[in-house]
């Protein structure tokens, strides 16, 4: 199981060695995961206005399982631990994401996770919403792609 220091250590891991002027040393080692203005479908990434909130959160997809059609109101970001993980939008468009690959989540976009592995699928996921922010929209009436 994750604990604070595997957390910590993930952390550090995500931030941008450009952010926080960190240089590699042997002390430290940065290494940068993700850096865009785009989600992974080509669209640009908005913050909402507000009080920012920020919101991790460690998700766990078992074997052959689906996290159902939904959508994100906030741009967010995945790092795969472990396992693989397909995800289709509504037009058919899918990617496929091993342990270690990060990608920014679509936003206000329909989409389906599976896991097309054989063991569960664990992902980091945060999101950048704010204080009055959903960050998942469940959308239990659609079950496949029209």
């Amino acid at each position: 199981m994750w604990n604070k220091r595997m957390l910590g250590m993930l952390w550090m891991t995500v931030l941008s060695a450009q952010v926080y002027g960190l240089d590699n040393a042997a002390a430290v080692k940065v290494v940068p995961l993700l850096k865009t203005a785009q989600s992974w479908d080509g669209k640009a990434l908005e913050y909402p206005q507000g009080q920012a909130q920020i919101t991790g959160l460690i998700i766990e997809i078992a074997p052959g399982g689906e996290t159902g059609w939904h959508e994100h109101p906030v741009p967010s970001f995945g790092v795969i631990l472990q396992g693989t993980l397909e995800v289709r939008l509504q037009n058919g468009q899918t990617k496929r994401l091993q342990a270690g690959e990060a990608l920014a989540e679509v936003v206000n976009t329909l989409h389906n996770g599976k896991n097309v592995g054989k063991e569960p699928v664990k992902i980091a996921v945060f999101y950048a919403g704010n204080t009055e922010s959903v960050l998942t929209i469940a959308h239990p009436e659609i079950s496949d792609t029209p």
